[in-house]
């Protein structure tokens, strides 16, 4: 059984058990199982308008996509206590720290860890602003977020490091024994 198989199954069940917490893509589409529900998770497309609000939304689905990789690596896709407990962990961690942890586990490699890293440090001037004119880009050199060629260059790399995380996300998911997760769904 592959995900697409699992996904037609799983549409189909009345019931479905609310022990599985699962974000999963399929060709382009996210779904998110949990407690029992089905629900459509993000768009594959990252779209970022040049306000605060866009970017910190943007910077919690990385955030989402982060966890989601370090509890299918550590717990699958299990939502019994453990689950609770290791999400409880992870909302403790700064984001810096996770990042270090992909590039140790050899899931991100050091260049996209530097890139992770500084976008990541735009999401913390940003959530302590006011206004993106105080916010900085550092690439290479610094820009201003405020300015159209400083935002551009921000949110052409912010596009590209999505594309790659979802990329991680999927190898991560291929690891699933599709029907066992099936078995375990239905009952």
């Amino acid at each position: 059984m592959n995900d697409y198989d699992f996904l037609k199954l799983i549409k189909k069940q009345k019931k479905l058990s609310p022990n599985i917490r699962l974000y999963f893509i399929i060709n382009n589409k996210h779904y998110f199982l949990n407690q029992g529900i089905l629900k459509n998770g993000f768009e594959s497309r990252l779209t970022i308008s040049k306000n605060r609000e866009s970017l910190i939304l943007a910077y919690s689905k990385m955030s989402f996509l982060f966890d989601e990789i370090i509890r299918l690596r550590i717990i699958g896709y299990s939502n019994r206590k453990e689950s609770t407990e290791l999400l409880y962990l992870l909302n403790l961690i700064p984001i810096n720290r996770k990042i270090r942890t992909f590039l140790d586990w050899k899931v991100f490699d050091p260049e996209y860890t530097r890139n992770m890293s500084r976008l990541f440090e735009v999401r913390n001037d940003t959530i302590h602003c006011i206004s993106l004119s105080e916010v900085k880009y550092n690439p290479k050199t610094p820009v201003s977020l405020s300015s159209e060629l400083g935002f551009k260059k921000f949110s052409t790399d912010l596009k590209i490091a999505w594309k790659k995380l979802l990329v991680v996300y999927l190898v991560e998911q291929e690891k699933i024994d599709w029907s066992k997760l099936f078995n375990e769904v239905k009952s």
